[in-house]
């Protein structure tokens, strides 16, 4: 699977929060390519536990709501029984 393409903007305040936060959690300073290797290793490592879980979401939303469709067609059948020629 490849990689998942991040827009430069994106990826720009990604790397600035990562810079923050060793700034503020950690009393470190960590600089623009640190950061972005950073960001790099958290993508290949632990982007697919988070798409995964993210396509798992959506699997159940569609079954949720396929659920409602199924109901709402069941409830369009017209009525067989009772008819003028039983």
């Amino acid at each position: 699977m490849k990689m998942i393409s991040i827009p430069k903007e994106m990826k720009d305040q990604m790397i600035g929060r990562i810079q923050a936060y060793f700034e503020e959690e950690r009393d470190e300073e960590i600089g623009e390519l640190g950061a972005d290797l950073l960001l790099d290793i958290f993508m290949k490592e632990l982007g697919p536990y988070y798409y995964n879980q993210g396509i798992a979401d959506a699997k159940a939303l569609v079954e949720e709501r396929w659920g409602s469709v199924e109901e709402d067609i069941e409830a369009l059948k017209r009525s067989t029984g009772g008819g003028r020629y039983r």
